[in-house]
């Protein structure tokens, strides 16, 4: 008997993300039908100790092209910083491999279009890692809504809260810059706009949106360069700096590159926004109000839908009092004055169970979809639009609509 072909993938960028998600997964438990073969980063420190750490057998690369000439691949996983992502994912598929990228797609209109129209000529997939629908809980949401439970849905209400563990964290690394992120409208709030779009299975317009800065950034005079070297003593300085996995990830490649793990929160670099809420009118007719903060006392979200046969309530809270409940719960208020919840035991794993699960159905591939949880281009698109969009009407104070801007065939 002939033994299983393996697929082979590459991975572009060394980060923290690509080694808990995709390279340690792919070596150890999809080892009889993957293989991930060759890294690409520009920082030989990291990409050794990665490679040491996740994939032992991997080659290592500091060069792109030769590694999409040499390894020829059947997929490329994109985990570089976002604004980079359509650079190495237009390059991919010209070297004929499909793509697998990590959240978000890209950071504005221009790289979208450029994905696009690089997908729709080369022939090969563009697929986003929007883990949050494989999540058990959010997952039965979408099974409730779809059951018509609430009737034709007419609004949806999303508050998101970061605590000041979490939240602070965006305000240290590469993330801080616009230029680099998109801003957390993007980089944060994509996975938020996807379960949105994907929830109520409809197409994003018209977006208007307001944000400010006013905890992070420079409203301190006390602050330095990075935690480190710090003498402040400030109640955010980063906590983890004696940990070996951060030293061999950041710190000790840092002579490469000069990127700091641990800035200071109130750098006057930072001009991403900490404050943020956002208005969607969707072309068949719902409408969703939005709002993200990053300085919380403790982390969760909260969603409401409202629609023509009752109201569906749900919310999930990963610190603070109520994370500690084994269950998540879902409440619905029919138009008949009854209330029912839903218990929903709590999954184990990274991102509420739903990172396995995406590689299972991603790699593996034996898993059925039937309620479309695996998210192509378009879907990739529509959620980094939101943001992008609000971005743009946070800067001009006017609403901005996503076929404006976006040549979808």
């Amino acid at each position: 008997m002939r033994g299983i072909m393996r697929k082979k993938y590459v991975l572009a960028g060394a980060s923290g993300r690509a080694f808990s998600m995709f390279a340690k997964p792919i070596t150890e438990r999809f080892s009889d039908i993957a293989e991930l073969s060759a890294i690409y980063d520009i920082n030989g420190t990291r990409a050794v100790y990665f490679r040491d750490n996740a994939a032992p057998a991997a080659k290592l690369y500091a060069d792109f092209d030769e590694m999409m000439q040499k390894e020829k691949p059947d997929v490329l996983i994109v985990a570089t910083m976002d604004s980079w992502h359509h650079e190495y994912i237009i390059r991919g598929l010209s070297y004929g491999c499909d793509i697998i990228t990590e959240k978000p797609l890209t950071i504005d209109g221009d790289k979208c279009n450029q994905i696009l129209a690089a997908e729709r000529t080369s022939g090969h997939k563009v697929y986003v890692t929007f883990n949050c629908r494989f999540m058990p809980y959010v997952r039965r949401i979408k099974e409730l809504l779809n059951q018509n439970l609430i009737g034709e849905i007419l609004h949806a209400d999303y508050e998101y809260l970061l605590d000041r563990r979490h939240g602070a964290d965006y305000f240290r690394r590469w993330h801080r810059k616009k230029e680099n992120s998109g801003g957390l409208l993007v980089h944060k709030a994509t996975h938020h706009f996807d379960m949105v779009n994907w929830w109520l299975g409809q197409e994003p317009d018209v977006i208007y949106a307001n944000g400010s800065r006013r905890f992070y950034g420079p409203v301190r005079e006390k602050r330095g360069e990075r935690c480190l070297t710090c003498r402040n003593r400030c109640e955010y300085a980063f906590p983890n700096t004696a940990d070996p996995h951060v030293q061999g990830m950041y710190f000790i490649p840092e002579k490469e590159d000069g990127y700091f793990r641990d800035k200071c929160i109130f750098s006057e670099e930072i001009d991403i926004e900490d404050t943020m809420s956002v208005t969607v009118s969707y072309r068949q007719g719902a409408l969703l109000t939005y709002s993200l903060t990053t300085y919380n006392p403790y982390e969760g979200w909260k969603i409401a839908f409202t629609g023509t046969k009752g109201r569906l309530e749900a919310s999930t809270y990963y610190s603070g009092e109520n994370a500690s409940d084994p269950n998540d719960y879902i409440k619905y208020y029919n138009d008949r004055g009854e209330t029912i919840t839903y218990k929903i035991p709590k999954a184990e794993g990274t991102h509420g169970g739903g990172d396995i699960r995406l590689l299972e159905m991603l790699i593996r591939g034996s898993a059925e979809d039937p309620l479309g949880q695996i998210a192509d281009v378009r879907a990739g698109i529509r959620s980094v639009m939101i943001g992008a969009c609000a971005n743009l009407s946070i800067q001009d104070g006017k609403p901005h609509k996503i076929d404006d801007i976006i040549k979808w065939q």
